[in-house]
């Protein structure tokens, strides 16, 4: 899954870490950046656009606050890779993780987490959250349980 440029699998330590971080900036007020409309998705089959998904998983909710609500239900065992954000190298790595929802339904999830701005405060930024365009497969999950 990793490929060697931009991404690398971290250890099962430093992905609870992350994810233990994550959950306590999201609960204690971090904001939260969400793209529903992105320039890659122009090109891109709608189904696999954050606003469709979106839409179709919580239809009648915020974004912004089920999408903080999906995140603070994120594992170990979620986790697929870190990656470097090639376009902006100084800013923090991604996380992607996959989640299935309704059985049967994959998607992909995109996270980079930073502190801004002179107070410190916290911002997720959510780049991806749709429908996988490729069906999930275990090996994609270095610490899913087989």
């Amino acid at each position: 899954m990793a490929n060697k440029t931009n991404a690398r699998i971290e250890s099962e330590l430093e992905v609870k870490t992350y994810i233990q971080d994550l959950k306590f900036a999201l609960n204690n007020g971090a904001q939260i950046n969400f793209q529903a409309k992105r320039r890659v998705d122009e090109n891109r089959e709608e189904k696999y656009t954050n606003q469709y998904t979106i839409n179709t998983l919580f239809p009648n909710e915020n974004p912004v606050d089920a999408i903080k609500r999906e995140l603070l239900t994120l594992s170990v065992e979620d986790y697929m890779q870190t990656v470097k954000d090639m376009r902006f190298p100084k800013r923090s790595e991604m996380r992607e993780f996959g989640k299935v929802y309704n059985g049967t339904d994959d998607v992909y999830i995109k996270i980079r987490v930073e502190l801004l701005g002179i107070y410190g405060n916290t911002t997720t930024f959510v780049m991806s959250f749709h429908y996988a365009e490729r069906a999930f497969m275990p090996e994609m999950f270095p610490y899913r349980k087989k």
